[in-house]
Parts: structure tokens; C-alpha cells; sequence
């Protein structure tokens, strides 16, 4: 399961994270970002027509639209944290440091860790 990718956010999510197979939490911080991305303002539950119209047209626009190079430390780098508590250290250094990321991520990995995860 991944808690965010380079999609989230409409495309404007600095980072992909995931619980590692090989173990431990594994996030890849993104070197560069899409500039002008359209946003995906329909709900694919209620309408799931317009979210897929929406979603092509991202899709297209992300093979012709510029992209920005990150100038923040780690941009283009890839960590490891082998528990839950320093894969949340890392992920409020990174949002402190100016990485966008949805805020669902670090309210996911606080629940999974009072739940009792891997720590």
C-alpha cells in the first residue's frame, strides 16, 4: 500500500511512500515537479465520467507542460526508515523543509501507529 505518489495532490505530491516488501517504510523524494497540472475537481465515486474526462486530460497535459527543478536538500533522493516513528520523523522534515504532500499521509501513519504497527 502506498501512502502517497507522484499522482496525489493532482500531480503536485513531492514524494511516493510506501510500506517497503523488503521492509522498513521507503519514501523517494521527487527531483523536479509538473508546473500547471489541471486539477481533477470531480469525485470518481459520484461521477465517475467526469473524473475519468478529468483524468485523460491530466494525463495529456503531462506529456506537453513543464516541469521545475526542486531546489530543497534531498530532492531526487531515497530513504528507508525501519520504523513508523522515524518514517513520521522524515515526513515532518521533509514538510518542514518545503515538500508538498497530502496531509492524509502523516494522519495515516499517526492512526497506524497508535493502532499498535510496527515500531
Amino acid at each position: 500500500m502506498s501512502y502517497c505518489r507522484w499522482s496525489s495532490d493532482d500531480w503536485m505530491c513531492d514524494l511516493y511512500c510506501y510500506e517497503d516488501c523488503r521492509g522498513g517504510w521507503t519514501t523517494h523524494v521527487a527531483g523536479n515537479r509538473p508546473i500547471d497540472v489541471p486539477r481533477n475537481n470531480c469525485d470518481m465515486f459520484t461521477d465517475m465520467d467526469g473524473w475519468m474526462k478529468a483524468h485523460q486530460e491530466q494525463m495529456k497535459a503531462l506529456d506537453s507542460i513543464g516541469r521545475e527543478d526542486i531546489e530543497l536538500p534531498y530532492a531526487g533522493e531515497t530513504f528507508n526508515d525501519p520504523t513508523l516513528e522515524k518514517f513520521k520523523d522524515r515526513l515532518l522534515m521533509l514538510r518542514e523543509l518545503g515538500y508538498k504532500f497530502p496531509d492524509y499521509v502523516l494522519e495515516e501513519v499517526e492512526k497506524e501507529i497508535a493502532d499498535g504497527g510496527n515500531s
